[in-house]
């Protein structure tokens, strides 16, 4: 079926990531402390959980929708609004989660905080220079992946313009790190190594569903390497 194109690497990848975490944990003081009476495991486990259930939502609706309009067929023209509402809240529950592990977890990790905060402070302009380019030429709609639900937007051209400017994939490359900010503020060795987490299993979400997605939507405007400009 063609929804499951490149899953089986997804699931490859998936486990590897999760090793990798279940290794790295173990590590001293990454598990110590709680908040709202939520131990710091229980922490980790909803923020690794929320980005699996995140982007397995993303998966399910996009390709269902891609290649057998499965959401247009149960929601209607009201299709991409309710998608959106699950887009939103899951993408809220990934921080939320993760700035509850950061406070669970706070002070673990021995390091200079100013060089910490200084860090974070990069990566939250990032990423609020991505929102502006995203609200600003991209529009949200098209982010959140408006072009599986509505054919117009395949006639659209690719966008090049604020931080897709300057690479062809701003989202990923400079807005996703803002998950490191929790962590690296509250000096948190579990947040950092749940911001690791979520930000390659973003990477393995845009090689195994987007890029292929892209590839087909906008075959006609995909460069010559084969990757789009922009996600």
């Amino acid at each position: 079926m063609r929804i499951f194109e490149k899953q089986i690497w997804h699931y490859i990848l998936l486990i590897i990531l999760l090793t990798g975490v279940l290794f790295l944990c173990r590590y001293e003081g990454c598990l110590t402390g709680q908040f709202l009476k939520i131990s710091t495991p229980a922490w980790l486990i909803l923020s690794i959980a929320a980005a699996i259930l995140h982007q397995f939502y993303v998966w399910f609706c996009w390709r269902t929708e891609l290649y057998y309009s499965l959401i247009t067929r149960l929601f209607g023209k009201n299709r991409f609004t309710y998608y959106s509402i699950g887009f939103v809240v899951l993408s809220a529950s990934r921080f939320v989660f993760l700035i509850g592990l950061a406070v669970a977890n706070r002070n673990s990790l021995a390091a200079n905080q100013t060089l910490l905060n200084t860090i974070a402070f990069i990566t939250l302009v990032s990423a609020l220079y991505v929102l502006y380019s995203v609200a600003r030429y991209f529009t949200f709609a098209r982010a959140f992946g408006a072009d599986h639900f509505d054919e117009s937007y395949r006639d659209k051209p690719l966008v090049r313009k604020g931080i897709f400017r300057w690479t062809r994939n701003g989202m990923y490359n400079f807005g996703f790190p803002v998950f490191w900010a929790p962590g690296l503020l509250l000096a948190s060795k579990a947040a950092l190594l749940a911001a690791l987490f979520s930000h390659l299993y973003i990477w393995v979400h845009y090689y195994c569903v987007e890029l292929p997605d892209m590839k087909r939507i906008y075959r006609d405007k995909i460069e010559g390497d084969g990757v789009p400009l922009v996600s």
